[in-house]
């Protein structure tokens, strides 16, 4: 088993930035893939942005240029770098990573969720 601890949401202004991590700890050999998904009210949970093993990303269309996803892979942690924050990124943002935990097993797993809200 592995846990995935998500920081760094809270309350920022338009236009302002915040910047969020992610750890994974627990029984794991290796990440394939981590990444960010969000869930604003009313919504159905959505990509954000993934990181893979070989590094390739992707991102939602509306914070492409705006979000930039990195991973520290040393440190099992995942980040995600907000700029330009505008209040439709109001959202709890959900860490998510499918990782070995031991040599012949892999498993999705998700963060508790961090609240990041873009009000004036």
């Amino acid at each position: 088993q592995a846990q995935l601890v998500e920081s760094g949401g809270g309350l920022v202004k338009p236009e302002g930035s915040l910047r969020l991590s992610c750890t994974a700890s627990g029984s794991i050999v290796r990440i394939i893939d981590m990444g960010w998904y969000r869930q604003a009210p009313g919504k159905q949970r959505e990509l954000v942005a993934t990181k893979n093993s070989g590094g390739a990303t992707n991102y939602e269309d509306s914070v492409k240029g705006r979000f930039t996803i990195s991973r520290a892979n040393a440190k099992n942690t995942v980040y995600l770098q907000m700029n330009s924050l505008k209040p439709e990124d109001t959202a709890v943002y959900y860490c998510y990573s499918r990782l070995y935990t031991d040599y012949a097993s892999w498993g999705d797993y998700w963060g508790q969720g961090t609240q990041v809200t873009v009000s004036s």
